[in-house]
């Protein structure tokens, strides 16, 4: 199994794209900035939807309908941040592959905290019907924030190993 992921992200280092973006000045710079840029909409609209889970904030909207609101743009900033990732990923594929900060990031923490998300996406469409947010929302909005400081965290540690 990780002969055949070394291989496949070999292939993706000689990809036209993974080429491109690895050797030119400034591809590599400009798509860390678009997947920053997604990454601020999609964590910034999850925060805001947990602090309201939280019942910080001003009270003009219940949690459900701030879920709502932000709920294309939840979903813009995760597309862009996944496909700004992949194409950063391709560049040195293989590099992140073996990078320890990496495989905790990738490996564990998005699928947690992306499954946690989801979930709380959901119940929070019935969770946050009234100003009175039930023990357990608010729990779970918590948990979703310590998830997505946890994955911004390893993602921060990446360049140190």
């Amino acid at each position: 199994m990780h002969e055949a992921m070394v291989a496949c992200c070999k292939w993706l280092e000689g990809t036209w794209w993974g080429t491109g973006v690895r050797t030119s000045l400034w591809a590599y710079p400009f798509i860390q900035l678009i997947h920053f840029s997604g990454l601020s909409v999609w964590l910034g609209t999850n925060a805001a939807v947990d602090m309201r889970l939280l019942g910080v904030g001003k009270q003009r909207q219940t949690a459900a309908e701030l879920s709502e609101a932000l709920f294309a743009w939840n979903w813009i900033g995760f597309c862009t941040v996944v496909l700004g990732g992949f194409l950063l990923f391709s560049a040195t594929a293989s590099t992140y592959f073996a990078n320890p900060a990496f495989q905790v990031k990738l490996g564990m923490l998005v699928p947690t905290a992306l499954i946690w998300h989801i979930l709380v996406q959901q119940k929070s469409r019935t969770w946050g019907q009234t100003s009175d947010t039930p023990v357990v929302a608010k729990l779970a909005g918590l948990i979703e924030l310590l998830l997505w400081i946890s994955v911004v965290t390893a993602a921060v540690e990446i360049p140190n190993h």
